[in-house]
């Protein structure tokens, strides 16, 4: 059972995996050499996750990190998010000039 992205279809790639022996030049020693080289997988980083489809329905999908921080999918949302209610502040009156300083004393 191979396991790819269920939204974008990303699966693993094949690469090398290098052994390396000795000690490199600009440290003193006389260089570094190869010593073995072996076939790899890349796997992609899958995440199960709960999501939301365009006609309303949630299901659970294997996922990529990469489709879940493009938005490619949209993750389900159990409660909604907690909002304060919207009051409306009465605005102040136009209120008429009154004078003030040591010159506005009666």
């Amino acid at each position: 059972m191979a396991r790819c992205c269920e939204v974008c279809g990303k699966g693993f790639s094949m690469g090398n995996s290098v052994t390396i022996r000795g000690k490199q030049k600009y440290l003193g020693g006389v260089g570094t050499k190869i010593t073995g080289i072996t076939r790899r997988k890349f796997k992609p980083n899958l995440q199960k996750l709960r999501v939301t489809l365009a006609n309303g329905t949630n299901t659970t999908k294997l996922a990529c990190t990469q489709c879940i921080r493009s938005g490619a999918v949209t993750k389900l949302v159990k409660q909604k998010p907690f909002r304060l209610p919207h009051v409306e502040k009465a605005k102040p009156k136009a209120e008429e000039a009154v004078p003030s300083g040591p010159r506005a004393r009666p």
